[in-house]
């Protein structure tokens, strides 16, 4: 099996840019290239999904335990010529100080795959290696097999670097890439741009990749990819042997705003035997008709003109909570369930409704990282006391009178370091910021299938 992860030294070193050329170098080259990205990312994984037309898999050891991580890349790659993982932050980094705790470098030994480093070289000769050194010293049982140089703009440059690497730390260097502001991904407040709203994206990544095979072995990388198989022991076909349903729809949101979501959550949906209705509340005058429906994250906020214009909609999904159909709402799913949106420039739109607040952007991350709701009490997701892993991410606050129904909490190196309360539950409709992985509590899609309106679904079918 053919397999890499992709690390760097840090944030904002270049994986990212180098990940999606070396896709698009080995997509061009005709082979079927499966994706992935360490961590609870949506954007990333959505630029990889664009290049490799294979849709980008997460890999995250909060949510998810060591056999659900094999299980997830096994499930994915049967089919490939090679998997391509990118990494999240520095190859090192995660919860606190273990270096097993949802680290690119954890993952790397989960998976068996060979690492490549990726490096700046600015201003930089043998001191790289010292660098290098490190990171191969810090856990031997990582298994790095390259080194990348970026940010390098001539040759005789990165000649020096990749001598020192190769005398001082018996690591393969693979080549470099030179700064180049055509590649630039354009940004907003919660990272790169989705590639849904990209337009000169093919041109740009096929560029990237031409230069990539210039500067960079690509040939070398393939033969680094080949790698020892791993299996799992989690097995989801008894879980939805004994779950089945039949006949019976859910609508999930989809659009420019809305598009953040797990895609085995969806899968899981699917081969459970729901029927999967996608929608726009953007542009589809209502809610098609369901006996369940999930609204994901996005980017309400940049839409929401949009979105107050189609009242028909929002009417329609409030109908839906009245007459009791399970609506689970995600971050961007809960400011769109709201009474109002105010954005960035302070303007206010009309939201749903179901729940009485407001949404009010932030110029800064009012919550960012892994954190587990404990439920207060019983929702269509979870019992009373059961347990929902997940990560928030949001600009956003919402200010409301609503009774919260979880005790949210976040962990470092085993202490609570935070705690707070969120999520709001009424009726059969359950929002949250918290982004969850159904994979992580089962319960808790065993849970919605139960919430299902049995009275709704009679009326519907008459």
């Amino acid at each position: 099996m053919k397999k890499i992860l992709i690390a760097g030294t840090n944030s904002g070193v270049g994986k990212t840019t180098i990940s999606l050329g070396i896709m698009q170098a080995l997509t061009k080259r005709s082979m079927k290239v499966q994706p992935y990205k360490v961590g609870p990312d949506y954007i990333d994984p959505s630029y990889h999904t664009f290049i490799t037309s294979r849709d980008s898999r997460n890999l995250d050891s909060y949510m998810l335990d060591d056999e659900k991580i094999k299980y997830v890349f096994n499930s994915a790659s049967k089919d490939a010529d090679i998997s391509v993982i990118e990494g999240v932050m520095g190859l090192y980094d995660g919860i606190g100080i273990d270096l097993d705790n949802c680290t690119s470098s954890h993952t790397s030994k989960i998976l068996k795959a060979p690492v490549i480093l990726v490096i700046n070289g600015k201003a930089m000769a043998a001191s790289s290696a010292a660098m290098v050194l490190g990171y191969k010293e810090l856990d031997k049982d990582v298994n790095i097999k390259g080194v990348i140089v970026n940010n390098v703009r001539t040759k005789t440059h990165y000649e020096i670097i990749k001598k020192a690497i190769e005398t001082y730390c018996k690591i393969e260097v693979l080549g470099y890439f030179p700064p180049n502001d055509e590649f630039s991904l354009e940004s907003r407040h919660l990272g790169l741009v989705p590639s849904v709203e990209i337009d000169s994206l093919k041109n740009k990544f096929s560029n990237l990749a031409d230069e990539i095979e210039k500067y960079i072995n690509i040939d070398r990388i393939i033969e680094i990819a080949e790698a020892e198989e791993v299996s799992s022991s989690f097995n989801l076909e008894d879980f939805i042997k004994e779950n089945k349903i039949e006949d019976k729809t859910i609508a999930i949101a989809y659009d420019k705003a809305f598009n953040f979501y797990y895609k085995e959550n969806i899968e899981l949906l699917k081969a459970l035997g729901l029927n999967i209705k996608y929608f726009s509340p953007l542009e589809d005058k209502k809610v098609p008709q369901s006996d369940y429906i999930y609204i994901g994250g996005g980017f309400p906020e940049i839409f929401a003109k949009e979105i107050e214009l189609n009242k028909s909609m929002r009417n329609s999904i409030k109908e839906a909570h009245i007459n009791k159909v399970p609506i689970y709402a995600e971050c961007g799913g809960l400011m769109y369930l709201g009474e109002k949106l105010i954005d960035q420039n302070n303007n206010e739109y009309d939201m749903v409704g179901i729940f009485s607040g407001v949404s009010k952007m932030t110029k800064s991350l009012k919550r960012f990282g892994y954190c587990y709701g404990e439920s207060k009490i019983d929702t269509i997701l979870s019992k009373k006391g059961e347990i929902i892993k997940g990560h928030e991410f949001h600009h956003s606050i919402f200010e409301t009178n609503e009774e919260c129904a979880y005790i949210m909490r976040k962990e470092r190196d085993k202490k609570v370091v935070d705690e707070w309360e969120g999520g709001y539950s009424k009726d059969k409709t359950l929002a949250t910021y918290l982004h969850t992985h159904f994979y992580n509590n089962l319960d808790c899609i065993k849970n919605f299938l139960n919430s299902g309106c049995k009275d709704y679904l009679e009326r519907g079918n008459n």
